[in-house]
């Protein structure tokens, strides 16, 4: 009797709990709005499948002495996952939109009010039962505005790792239905007529131009914010080897070979934050939601700003390109060039588009610069 006792013991159903069943159904929606709805599938499919594994009772991979363990120690911990990601994302970054129409730098800086707008809102949900977010909490909330994941996840893993999980799903969660959240509110604050604007052709950006504009951001970085240099500086190094033609072998390395591990093992170090202690919470819903509004403010601030620069420019400016200032690239400028589409079939957005969209990956990373400086 008493074997199979100790038999017994030694499965996992003996062990297992309905909020462990809860967490490993959410893996699963993870899995299936990567698979099937193709949302982000290259992180939802591995942080979903992360969820399960940490989930599985008296497995311990999430737990010291687990694979999910060193994994998160070792990338999220020391933060070189994001880090490593920002560097790759640097390296498919063409900033020739952004320098042939330097304004739409302020499209990106923008669209990161719904950063701070959040850090307030999410210091005042304390008021409600059950809510107790530090201001270090709030600070790696606010974040998500940015609508980029390897940022959010970098500050939280700075300021609040127990968060980390919720934050970083809530982030990757917006960033993939940017088609569906963005429109309504571009479509709310502009008229059919401002819609159909069109603009000019960019002008031509030289190879010099290129290759300074990355070592111009990080001196500035460095002598200004230095909190921002680690992502700032990383995401110029992969820019630079882009642009400067003599290390074609580490720019294709760092656009797909680096990048595509360094994102299957910083999906699974996400998912492992995903266990039912630490996510199942009244908190976690108030950080989805907040997500939301910082997305949402994210954008509008970003459509009013190119509101503004259109009345004083002498040259035409569609405002909806302000929308693409939150960081999620390419997809935010698609948004954008499907909806000057719709209203004017021969507008094309696009590339006009990719100016404030690579200023928001810029914008986003000062932003958590600043938010690491005052309350880190």
């Amino acid at each position: 009797m008493e074997r199979w006792v100790t038999l017994w013991q030694s499965t996992a159903l003996s062990a297992f709990t309905w909020q462990q069943a809860v967490m490993m159904a959410v893996g699963l929606v993870l899995l299936y709005l990567a698979i099937k709805k193709k949302f982000e599938p290259l992180l939802l499919l591995p942080i979903g499948f992360g969820a399960i594994l940490a989930n599985i009772p008296l497995a311990g991979l999430a737990e010291p002495n687990g694979i999910l363990y060193y994994i998160y120690q070792v990338g999220i911990d020391t933060a070189v996952f994001p880090l490593l990601i920002f560097m790759g994302v640097g390296a498919m970054t063409d900033f020739g939109p952004l320098l042939a129409n330097p304004r739409t730098l302020l499209l990106g800086a923008a669209a990161q009010f719904g950063i701070f707008a959040t850090l307030f809102g999410a210091i005042a949900l304390n008021a409600l039962p059950g809510f107790e977010f530090s201001l270090q909490d709030a600070a790696a909330i606010a974040i998500i505005g940015g609508a980029d994941g390897p940022t959010a996840i970098f500050l939280a893993s700075k300021l609040s790792p127990d968060l980390l999980g919720a934050i970083a799903v809530a982030a990757y969660s917006y960033m993939a239905l940017v088609p569906i959240i963005q429109p309504p509110i571009m479509k709310l604050l502009t008229t059919p007529a401002e819609r159909a604007v069109k603009m000019e052709q960019l002008r031509p950006v030289g190879k010099r131009e290129k290759i300074l504009f990355p070592l111009l951001v990080l001196l500035l970085t460095a002598l200004l914010l230095p909190a921002a240099a680690p992502l700032v500086g990383m995401f110029c190094l992969g820019n630079l080897m882009r642009e400067a033609g003599v290390v074609d072998r580490l720019s294709h390395t760092a656009q797909n070979e680096l990048i595509n591990i360094v994102t299957i093992f910083l999906g699974l170090a996400v998912g492992s934050k995903l266990s039912a202690g630490e996510f199942l919470s009244v908190q976690t819903l108030g950080i989805l939601a907040l997500g939301a509004v910082a997305f949402a403010i994210g954008t509008a601030s970003g459509v009013l700003m190119a509101k503004v620069l259109a009345r004083y420019s002498k040259t035409p400016i569609n405002p909806l390109i302000g929308a693409a200032g939150v960081s999620a690239v390419p997809m935010a400028a698609r948004v954008v060039n499907k909806v000057g589409l719709e209203a004017n079939p021969n507008n094309y957005l696009l590339m006009h588009a990719m100016g404030p969209n690579v200023a928001g990956v810029l914008g986003s990373a000062v932003a958590a610069g600043i938010l690491l400086a005052l309350v880190g």
